[in-house]
């Protein structure tokens, strides 16, 4: 978890704020991932969300939905993301949060989870699916194993909502920029930068936006409001491009994408 409070103190010390890189786990294989988010940090990722693939990922739109199915086809269970966490932790330091719906979790144990995604080298975990108000247990189980966990605010939602989400974050809140599912946009949702000041207000821990942010000028515009931005649809439209190039050209990408 530390090395998530880290990043984000660096980032905003030297520049405009954390890039924070998106990437489905064994898309499009299993083995590619760890060369895949090494080069998305030579381009200047600051942190890297590895994504478990899921058959019906929440919130998902169809371009991480495509990128689930080409890693489920290709094998990629929950174990294998976390040996590819620790493959990456071997060569890097870049702090690696894992996003995934709470069904992997229940299905592998949530103890046995947390102790191996920590062993694995892995710095926090954001539950897509899991509301504050029902994250209890696994927060106090993550705490406990060391783990960072990462909550979601949304617009729309009411302050005692987003009292929660805090109260359930050690690693930073995410705001959603925009209703909606994940996806690349041309437009960010109007009332983003009220949504952050209200999160901003209560949190202790850094705040990040993502959800439709595709290009460096939508980068750069939300972090003139917030300590980080995420980016995942358009280097995964990237990766389904496949070929032996393809770490270059996600590096190349991320690079574009650096304010």
């Amino acid at each position: 978890m530390e090395r998530i409070h880290q990043a984000f103190e660096r980032a905003n010390a030297s520049g405009p704020g954390a890039l924070i890189i998106y990437v489905t786990a064994g898309d499009p294989s299993p083995e590619s991932t760890e060369q895949i988010v090494l080069a998305a940090e030579r381009g200047g990722a600051d942190i890297i969300e590895l994504g478990i693939p899921f058959a019906a990922p929440t919130a998902d739109g169809p371009t991480i939905q495509a990128a689930c199915k080409r890693a489920l086809d290709a094998g990629t269970t929950p174990r294998m993301v976390l040996q590819a966490a620790a493959r990456i932790r071997e060569r890097s330091e870049i702090p690696l949060v894992l996003m995934t719906c709470f069904n992997p979790i229940l299905a592998y144990g949530m103890q046995d989870f947390a102790g191996d995604a920590v062993a694995a080298g892995v710095d926090g975990v954001l539950v897509s699916d899991l509301p504050a108000r029902e994250a209890e247990e696994w927060t106090r189980i993550a705490s406990e194993a060391g783990l960072g966990t990462v909550q979601l605010v949304a617009p729309g939602n009411t302050d005692e909502h987003i009292e929660r989400a805090i109260e359930a974050t050690t690693g930073f809140v995410y705001v959603i920029s925009r209703p909606g599912v994940t996806g690349a946009r041309e437009d960010i949702y109007e009332g983003l930068q009220a949504l952050v000041e209200r999160v901003k207000q209560r949190a202790e821990v850094p705040v990040a936006v993502g959800f439709g942010l595709s290009t460096a000028r939508q980068v750069s515009e939300v972090l003139e409001i917030a300590d980080g931005a995420v980016v995942g649809s358009a280097v995964v439209n990237v990766i389904a491009q496949g070929g032996e190039d393809l770490p270059q050209r996600v590096e190349a990408k991320v690079r574009e994408l650096r304010p």
